[in-house]
């Protein structure tokens, strides 16, 4: 099939079940639109694979096809179009949001069946899925801008779906104007590159990257890149604007797996490996990536050992896991963060399922402290979750052991990384192990706490079926990153790092890294795996054994529990700082300016202009005295004047 038609069968099918469902949004029926939203998707995930294999049989370096759809935007010299980019980067976008997002359509089939507007929450879904497919297919920054900007509007539409609850609208609201102030910083990134540069076109921009790097603060390379994170800060949840993300978990389980775990929050670690020619040429800035990702890891895991509400831990743990992500690539490793984006894809968005399907046998109740002993009454969910456990934290062979491992070794290894941010990776690591191993105890382990008048039971297999095959990926997903450092057992032939090869001709090497030790590498995979493990151990006593010890802990540390349970206080700063003086000095603008200056103004030029169009009135009543009158009177003016002369 011609890769023109392949590509319009990935973009457009979701838009068109987006506009069946839209104009069928009164259907009540889930069965009937979740087909249709779920098979648009399908149709799109095959045409990806086609695609896929198609760019197989070229060679790593004739692996980029641009394909132009119609001119878009031409305007003097400059023109922008309407096309896509077709690379290995791009395509393991395409097959993460198709295929994980084919499987989020059809559990929703099951988890939305007694909702009353199922047509409008799949137009919602499908919508989303054209507008991420059209950010990461596109050949140019704007058009990446317009995606990034319609997968904005449709977390504020998913995330707010139940609005008519206010707490619910409030958190789509929250979503939706924290990631515009990042937008704000993407679009501004855009401009500089653009006056820097005369393009917003990926290959031109690549061609004219800089061969020497920016050592300062204020060259525009270093600018933009900076700007740029700023609107990776936002889509991606990280410091300071990760706030809204665990409010987000108000929508339907579904679109957290879909939008907060495998597609949507990782735009901005997308858009900085698109961007790594230009990132590697600004250190600075790839530093402060670094940094950033690193205590974003390290603040969302410290929060997420107190959460109660299952969706907000899991909600925490995307954060820290982002976090991750961005430490990647700000030490350089940008096909680590893809690696990691890849399989915490398939492990994060089981887990949420997971999550959706003991909520829906619970009744809707989400408290894990009012859950425990569900493994029997849920064995599906429960051993399906039970693998995204152990991907989660590191357990090898799961898919979280080669990504994470991979990614804190370049932390430690490569020359943008330090051994102090490596240190704080593995104490993340050691932290999400923790809080990961007290939610599968509270919800699934140990003594029920189940209330008698709930009855939990196994959920339908349009549910199960793909907690099933993302459980699959979550143990399989991660030995297409085997490391190097594996060949040197003794016996193992050479096994191929295949993720790494499929990325090699899009990804710039680690400028300066030095030879790996196999030892060293070894002894640091060994030294994480064996801080994980003391922390699933300690979990265990805490849960499992020692169920009086959690509660004894934060009665001694009462002020450093309330501090993690009440999230450091951050949204409560935020109000108090920044929201509600911006409310206040908006109030006083409003009555002084708006009310007493504005309104006044123009109630007064209302009543002169009525006074003077009533008063011209009068002369024109029809009276013919009145109108002689009027005749004589100027008669006799005219007289005075000319005798005057």
């Amino acid at each position: 099939m011609d890769i023109k038609i392949l590509v319009l069968l990935i973009l457009f099918t979701p838009l068109i079940g987006f506009l069946i469902n839209g104009l069928s949004f009164k259907n009540k029926s889930s069965i009937v639109s979740g087909i249709i939203a779920t098979s648009s998707v399908f149709v799109s995930f095959i045409a990806a694979v086609l695609l896929w294999q198609k760019m197989l049989l070229l060679g790593p370096e004739r692996r980029v096809i641009e394909v132009i759809l119609y001119k878009w935007l031409e305007v003097g010299d400059f023109n922008a179009q309407f096309g896509v980019l077709l690379d290995p980067i791009s395509l393991t976008m395409l097959l993460v949001i198709t295929g994980v997002g084919t499987l989020i359509h059809l559990f929703s089939v099951g988890y939305m069946s007694h909702d009353d507007t199922p047509a409008r929450y799949f137009a919602y879904l499908n919508l989303f899925v054209f507008n991420m497919l059209l950010l990461v297919l596109g050949n140019n920054l704007l058009l990446m801008f317009v995606g990034w900007e319609g997968v904005g509007l449709c977390s504020y539409l998913l995330i707010g779906y139940w609005f008519k609850d206010q707490e619910k609208a409030a958190a789509g609201m929250k979503a939706f104007i924290t990631n515009r102030i990042g937008d704000a910083g993407f679009i501004l990134g855009i401009f500089v590159l653009f006056m820097t540069f005369g393009t917003a076109n990926f290959q031109e921009l690549w061609s004219f990257v800089p061969k020497a790097a920016e050592l300062g603060w204020t060259g525009p390379v270093t600018i933009a890149c900076l700007l740029l994170f700023v609107g990776a800060m936002g889509k991606s949840a990280q410091i300071p604007l990760y706030v809204w993300l665990p409010d987000a978990m108000a929508g339907p389980t579904p679109v957290s797996a879909l939008i907060h775990a495998a597609t949507m929050v990782t735009a901005g670690v997308y858009m900085i490996v698109r961007l790594n020619p230009l990132f590697l040429v600004a250190p600075n800035a790839m530093m402060v990536v670094a940094w950033i990702g690193g205590l974003t890891a390290f603040l969302a895991a410290t929060i997420a050992l107190t959460q109660y509400d299952i969706k907000k831990v899991l909600a925490y743990s995307t954060v820290s896991q982002l976090g991750y992500m961005f430490m990647a690539c700000g030490v350089g490793a940008f096909g680590a963060a893809m690696f990691h984006l890849v399989t915490h894809a398939f492990f994060k968005a089981l887990m949420f399922l997971g999550s959706g399907s003991v909520i829906h046998a619970m009744h809707e109740e989400q408290d894990i402290r009012k859950m425990g002993g569900l493994k029997d009454k849920l064995p599906i969910t429960h051993f399906t979750f039970l693998c995204g456990w152990l991907a989660i934290i590191g357990c090898p062979p799961f898919a979280g052991f080669f990504s994470k491992d991979e990614i804190l070794w370049f932390t430690f290894h490569s020359p943008q990384g330090s051994k102090f941010l490596w240190a704080i990776g593995v104490f993340g690591a050691a932290l999400t192990a923790f809080y990961m191993t007290r939610l599968m105890f509270l919800t699934f382990w140990g003594k029920s706490r189940v209330p008698k008048e709930v009855h939990p039971h196994e959920s339908p297999a349009l549910m199960t079926i793909p907690l099933i095959l993302l459980a699959i990926l979550s143990i399989v997903g991660g030995w297409m990153g085997i490391p190097e450092v594996f060949n040197h057992f003794p016996g193992v032939s050479h096994i191929p790092n295949i993720f790494e090869e499929w990325l090699h001709s899009r990804i710039l090497p680690i400028p300066n890294l030095a030879e790996a030790h196999p030892g060293q590498e070894l002894a640091i995979m060994g030294l994480s795996l064996s801080v994980v493990a003391c922390a699933v151990l300690f979990a265990t006593y805490c849960y499992g054994i020692k169920t009086d010890l959690p509660k004894r802990i934060t009665q001694k540390f009462a002020f450093a529990y309330d501090t993690l349970l009440n999230k450091y206080w951050v949204d409560e700063f935020y109000f108090a700082g920044i929201i509600n003086p911006i409310v206040e000095t908006s109030k006083g603008l409003w009555l002084y300016i708006d009310v007493n200056f504005i309104d006044k103004t123009t109630y007064v030029l209302t009543d002169l202009v009525r006074g003077t169009g009533g008063f011209f009135r009068g002369m024109q009543n029809g009276n013919l005295q009145y109108y002689v009158f009027y005749i004589v009177m100027g008669l006799v003016g005219a007289l005075i004047f000319c005798a005057q002369l």
